[in-house]
């Protein structure tokens, strides 16, 4: 199997980072989505040392090439975002010669992530059944809004649409306001890293079989997963979650109060973090011992009496020093922060969350793969240019011992 670091030539002149380790280093990744869930995933598994090559439409590429301002090494924030540490072919698998390619590049993938409409990718030979006849150990990821089976397969699907017929935005906001969306695209999030996880399951799995499989991940599946407690509660009771803003449904103190000079948050998260916060930070240890708020279930019964005294205690002084002394007594709380304020913050330096690559005006910064393993990880390389190592790769894939298969899987695409 050709490894990663066989293309450090062509690495060491695009950036100056490094192209080899990392636990997946070998596994090659052929990624046919675009925009956010399926790039996402396939980063993910990059940034673990993979082999990813992005086909991308010749002359416009992913859409997200197109969705700035603002910039940043001459491309769009957002595709940075998503694809780092990947190479890039311009291909139209609708044209007979480029189909042939992607077939071949198929045929010799251990991993494909299409995020493509329901049987667009079976007109070209391109679909699990077809591709998996010639590359029995493929690991074929599809991602979809709906998933590949059930009344809304069909679909098209969007994270703003997905957060609101999950009831995401229907939990999200002012208990008095609108329904709200989640500030980030966290449907399309969930549906990518429940892709990894599940692509890397299935590549442990063939070790044992030499067998792949086919992984069907449903935005909105993945979201109303991803709903947790708020869904468990509703299947427990049968009752219609309401919002309740900053505060937490089912554990109180657990919200934003404003001290002297801004907003902070407070977790409360069991009785005796609230005797503590009573007794040693607020100097008031008959409200702990009150019946009305003794346990997190009276609590959460009286929570606007309780909170109208919270809010009441913390104005009187600034939130560092609430801060210094409820992390004293170990009851979490922080301050509300910019996503700027996070980004520079200490702890965001010290564990080393920001990377950087390329140089001059090809630089760019982004937010490190934030899991730290005991193996080490390859060093991230900026996101390619429309086309940039695409061929080098292609050539690399598909010069191995396995380019029979590759060929022959590609006398069978479609004409």
């Amino acid at each position: 199997m050709a490894r990663i670091d066989d293309a450090k030539p062509f690495m060491d002149t695009m950036t100056n980072g490094k192209a080899e380790g990392g636990p997946l280093a070998g596994i090659r990744v052929l990624d046919l989505s675009r925009v956010l869930a399926g790039p996402w995933c396939s980063q993910c598994l990059a940034d673990l040392g993979a082999d990813v090559l992005k086909i991308e439409q010749p002359g416009t590429g992913d859409e997200t090439r197109g969705w700035g301002p603002p910039e940043m090494g001459g491309m769009a924030a957002y595709y940075v975002c998503a694809n780092r540490s990947k190479r890039s072919l311009a291909l139209d698998f609708t044209r007979d010669e480029d189909l042939r390619k992607v077939v071949e590049l198929a045929a010799v993938a251990d991993v494909i992530i299409e995020n493509y409409k329901l049987g667009t990718l079976d007109r070209y030979g391109l679909d699990y059944p077809t591709v998996s006849r010639g590359n029995p150990a493929v690991v074929y990821c599809s991602i979809s809004g709906y998933g590949r089976s059930g009344p809304e397969a069909a679909r098209p699907g969007y994270d703003f649409v997905i957060q609101g017929e999950t009831g995401l935005m229907s939990i999200t906001g002012e208990p008095d306001g609108a329904p709200m969306k989640v500030g980030v695209a966290v449907s399309d999030l969930f549906a990518g890293l429940y892709a990894s996880q599940a692509i890397l399951a299935l590549l442990l799995g063939r070790e044992a079989t030499g067998k792949g499989g086919h992984i069907d991940v449903s935005l909105f599946d993945c979201q109303l997963a991803a709903l947790a407690n708020v869904a468990s509660n509703a299947l427990a009771t049968e009752r219609v979650p309401a919002r309740f803003g900053n505060a937490h449904p089912s554990v109180v103190p657990y919200e934003v109060f404003e001290a002297s000079d801004g907003p902070m948050v407070l977790a409360v998260g069991n009785d005796r973090q609230f005797e503590k916060l009573c007794d040693r930070v607020l100097d008031a240890p008959q409200v702990a011992r009150d019946a009305k708020f003794s346990t997190n279930r009276m609590r959460t019964a009286n929570r606007q009496e309780l909170r109208a005294f919270l809010q009441q205690a913390f104005a009187a002084r600034t939130r560092a020093e609430w801060i210094a002394d409820l992390t004293a007594q170990s009851i979490p709380a922080g301050i509300i922060r910019t996503v700027k304020e996070a980004l520079d913050s200490r702890q965001t330096s010290e564990r080393g969350l920001i990377g950087e690559a390329g140089e001059g005006d090809a630089r760019v910064r982004f937010v490190r793969y934030p899991v730290k393993l005991s193996t080490p990880l390859p060093e991230s390389w900026a996101p390619p240019r429309l086309g940039q190592g695409g061929e080098e790769t292609m050539a690399r894939w598909l010069s191995d011992t396995e380019t029979a298969a590759a060929r022959a899987a590609a006398d069978g695409a479609p004409s």
